[in-house]
């Protein structure tokens, strides 16, 4: 019954690069770094994280798109990594994903109907008469009609197109889907009505969200729990009302000041100062943020921090506060 939804189990992938020089060794780069979370039915998490994070990276090994390097990836205790296809294909019914593109993730050849229903049509369960049932109730769920079925995708707006997507990641009644930057391609106003649809199915249906973002206000509006990563680590995990309001780790204050406000603090005139940290060279066993983090001491150079708790439920990793001072 304590069965997680989903966990990640010191997840690593690493990808091999073009070789620079014919004979030279082939370089290689860590896009996550020993990632470990675990999600309960029902609490959806939010990972935020600036451009080139491990942000998707996460998202595609979580969706068995790739395999882990080393970890394991489990969804309802099954370990993604190790089934056959054929049963990772019959897992797929409890997981399934919208991507942050919605003008190129649906297929501008195939009508609404088919691309809904080929999640049905892969499990291969469904005869075509209930399969298209089942497509016109969950077109009219995410706010679209049910003579949109015979619609092409380039007859849809932004929003509309993103809807079909979030209807064909619904069509199987998964338990989990990921959303990979869902409404970063969309207009602010769109973006509000995607994410109230969201929420609004989120309840109706018991799906739970793994929301991939790099912006925070749409995190906060979503999800329960945040983890913030950097250069492939977790570096801050916890609530969004603690995490967002009392952010422990400089990289997430940063993330956190340096969103957009309406009504700055500063007076008419006045630009905000801002610390410039040079980059500096440090050891792969330091702190990854330490070039870039304007309370860095030696230590930082010396050993890399993981993560401990805070307060119950927060997780840092950071050698010190933000103050300064070390944590006990």
């Amino acid at each position: 019954m304590n069965e997680p939804l989903l966990h990640l189990d010191n997840v690593t992938r690493t990808y091999t690069l073009a070789r620079e020089r014919p004979w030279g060794p082939a370089p290689q780069v860590q896009a996550v770094r020993g990632v470990s979370l675990r999600m309960a039915s029902g609490k959806n998490l939010g990972v935020v994280g600036e451009s080139g994070s491990g942000k998707s990276t996460l998202a595609r090994l979580v969706m068995a798109l790739e395999p882990p390097t080393t970890g394991a990836v489990r969804i309802l205790g099954q370990t993604l990594n190790s089934l056959t296809p054929a049963a990772l294909r019959a897992a797929r019914r409890d997981f399934q994903m919208v991507f942050q593109d919605p003008y190129g993730s649906l297929d501008p050849r195939q009508t609404v109907e088919r691309i809904v229903t080929e999640p049905l049509a892969v499990l291969g369960k469904t005869a075509v008469l209930d399969m298209r049932e089942q497509a016109r109730e969950v077109l009219t769920s995410v706010g679209l009609r049910s003579n949109d079925l015979d619609k092409y995708p380039h007859e849809f707006s932004g929003g509309q197109r993103q809807r079909v997507a979030i209807a064909r990641a619904l069509i199987t009644r998964p338990r989990l889907i990921v959303a990979d930057e869902p409404v970063s391609a969309l207009d602010v106003s769109v973006q509000a009505q995607v994410l109230n649809l969201m929420q609004d199915l989120s309840q109706q249906y018991g799906v739970t969200y793994l929301l991939i973002s790099h912006d925070l206000a749409v995190v906060d509006h979503l999800c329960e729990e945040v983890a913030v990563i950097y250069q492939g680590r977790i570096v801050e995990q916890g609530a969004s009302e603690t995490l967002f309001r009392n952010a422990a780790h400089p990289y997430t204050r940063a993330l956190i000041e340096a969103v957009p406000r309406l009504a700055p603090s500063t007076t008419p005139g006045q630009r905000r100062r801002t610390t410039v940290i040079t980059p500096r060279q440090h050891p792969v066993t330091a702190c990854p943020y330490a070039p870039r983090c304007p309370h860095a001491q030696a230590l930082c150079d010396e050993q890399r921090p993981e993560l401990n708790t805070v307060t119950a439920g927060h997780l840092v990793a950071c050698h010190f506060g933000i103050d300064g001072m070390p944590r006990l």
